[in-house]
């Protein structure tokens, strides 16, 4: 039974006034008129903080999009707002450097966000440009995309520290979380699974210790950190509730999402705002795609009726409508037309692509079900070349439900696949097994082999070590198991009732219960990970349960508000999954991300041709 006394969500929009007001100091410590130039990746957070008007009150001429040529500006100041990027740099070294060349003088300021890097500041050295630009950091940690999710904007974390093992960003993300802990904190607990999130939550206790101490009330409980890859089955699965839909057709920019002429039945595209405030995206957001239509038409008739009452009004009653009424329902009318156009082009999109097979596919893959029909499905897919990444979704999400392919499966699929695509995805191939979504099947007894024979060159410690360092090597998936020990694919002769759903199943219709979110309903039910050690075990450990530094009594309301922060990107299906444990269990949960993810986004990331 779902709990109706769930706790109240903190104020989010404190965390975009700072970054405003920050932003703005940074911009008055270059006095006088400025152009502006910010790298295209910002541009969307950016209008969410501070609008071009809010930047023209501050002496900003005119804006630019970075796009790596000459600069076109006549101004004699010269602001830039980038990512820590070396490529980015290098521009404006050249710009810098053109400028010197022609005898022009101007004054730089180099804005990085959310902070600076060394190999940044070392390239400025030595492009000899170091003494003629000034460098600052905007902290801007923390996009609030809504009420209850909080991004970093960061998709590119999780090529950098997944796949090329580069660590920088770590301290980003434990400084995002330093932050919510100084403005919401102190936190009473913190769990988290995955190397990363250890790190991650290392680097935020330093942080702790070196700030100053502050006793203030808790507003937030518990906090969870994940890393993605503990889990890319979900990620890897068709999104089948509504927001996961629009993400994936239309895909959902910084929470906003532009609907083109097919949507909005006339020649313009519209840009619509995603978020709790448009009432009737709310009321679906969460909801299996089935029940949409229901719901919309529903809404259509109960508006028609607001409408209706119109008639017989006299004057005072007609002047009070329109006053007060009659402009939320137009408001209403127009965004219901819009969410019925999206339905509607969902519904086209995905009849073509003959979406249920593909579904049913889907599910028998996580339920180990015929699989020699799966793997025909797969071939088919890709020797009609109906698309580049669902072909590589399916092979990944069949590699990770059966613990890798058999080695001639493996070597077929890959040659129609390079055959189909283009031999340039043989990186794409080495990416994937790499972080052990596409590979074959290791002999288990290979690796045990090569363990037991190096564990009797060392001692008992060193051998444990080594024992940890081959698991990891060996990247196993260990679906099977899992699913079998967390009841992740729930067994029900009877049909899954979706318009009233009985578990976290639903965003996949009752086929598979997220099991990035299974752990966290778990963790939080035991306390800690009491219990699922062979969990972890299979998970590659690194798991971590602890109290938080302060002595401070959060209030029970507190200690029901918990902050999952994710790791490499989440879902909209994971946000919905946890959203439904929340009604159930009585809990808010706070979703923090390093970017919002789908497999499309997942899978481009490791694309071997990509620029």
């Amino acid at each position: 039974m779902a709990r109706r006394d769930t706790p109240e969500l903190p104020d989010f929009s404190l965390l975009k006034r700072l970054a405003r007001d920050q932003l703005v100091y940074l911009l008055e410590q270059l006095p006088g008129k400025k152009d502006l130039f910010i790298e295209s990746d910002l541009m969307s957070p950016l209008d969410r903080i501070a609008n071009v008007s809010t930047l023209k009150q501050h002496d900003v001429v005119k804006l630019y999009k970075v796009e790596y040529k000459p600069t076109v500006s006549l101004s004699d100041q010269l602001c830039f707002l980038i990512r820590p990027r070396i490529q980015t740099v290098k521009w404006i070294c050249d710009v810098v450097n053109a400028d010197k060349a022609a005898g022009r003088f101007r004054r730089y300021k180099i804005i990085f966000t959310p902070q600076r890097f060394f190999a940044c500041e070392a390239v400025l050295e030595e492009q000899g440009v170091f003494g003629d630009v000034t460098t600052d950091e905007w902290a801007f940690y923390l996009l609030p995309l809504d009420d209850d999710i909080l991004s970093m904007e960061l998709p590119e974390f999780f090529h950098d520290n997944f796949l090329a093992g580069d660590q920088r960003w770590l301290r980003t993300v434990g400084g995002a979380l330093h932050l919510l802990h100084s403005v919401y904190g102190p936190f009473s607990k913190l769990y988290g699974i995955g190397s990363c999130s250890k790190m991650t939550y290392e680097s935020w206790r330093e942080q702790v210790e070196q700030g100053e101490k502050q006793v203030r009330p808790a507003e937030i409980g518990s906090v969870f950190l994940i890393d993605r890859d503990v889990d890319f089955v979900t990620p890897l699965c068709s999104q089948v509730v509504y927001e996961g839909l629009l993400d994936d057709i239309f895909r959902i920019k910084c929470g906003c999402v532009e609907f083109g002429p097919d949507v909005t039945s006339s020649d313009k595209s519209v840009k619509v705002m995603l978020n709790s405030q448009d009432k009737v995206f709310n009321e679906i957001r969460n909801e299996h795609f089935s029940n949409v239509f229901g719901f919309l038409s529903q809404k259509a008739r109960n508006l028609q009726t607001a409408y209706d009452r119109r008639q017989g009004m006299d004057i005072k009653q007609m002047k009070t409508f329109v006053s007060e009424e009659l402009k939320g329902l137009k408001q209403e009318h127009r965004l219901l037309s819009l969410h019925i156009g999206a339905s509607e082009s969902i519904m086209k999109k995905k009849t073509k692509q003959d979406f249920q097979e593909l579904l049913q596919k889907e599910h028998c893959l996580l339920e180990g079900f015929e699989i020699r029909e799966s793997i025909s499905f797969i071939e088919e897919h890709i020797s009609r070349q109906i698309s580049m990444i669902e072909s590589l979704r399916m092979l990944c999400l069949l590699s990770i439900t059966e613990n890798g392919l058999l080695p001639k499966d493996y070597r077929s699929l890959k040659t129609q696949y390079l055959q189909s695509y283009g031999f340039d995805h043989l990186l794409t191939f080495s990416n994937l097994r790499q972080l052990g979504l596409l590979m074959e099947q290791q002999g288990a007894e290979t690796l045990t082999a090569m363990e037991s024979k190096v564990g009797k060159l060392v001692n008992d410690k060193t051998a444990g070590k080594i024992t940890d360092a081959f698991s990891s090597l060996a990247k196993r998936s260990h679906f099977r198991a899992l699913s079998r020990k967390l009841n992740l694919v729930p067994k029900s002769d009877e049909e899954y009732d979706l318009r009233v759903p009985k578990d976290m199943a639903y965003i996949f219709s009752g086929a598979y219960v997220p099991l990035s979110c299974k752990l966290i309903e778990q963790v939080l039910e035991r306390d800690g990970w009491v219990g699922l050690e062979e969990v972890t075990r299979l998970l590659n450990g690194h798991e971590f349960a602890v109290t938080g530094g302060s002595r401070a009594e959060a209030s029970s309301d507190a200690q029901r508000l918990v902050l999952v922060m994710f790791l490499g990107g989440c879902t909209f299906s994971e946000i919905s999954a946890l959203r439904f444990l929340g009604r159930a269990k009585g809990y808010k949960f706070i979703v923090v991300t390093t970017a919002v993810t789908n497999s499309s986004r997942l899978l481009e990331a490791l694309l071997g041709n990509r620029v």
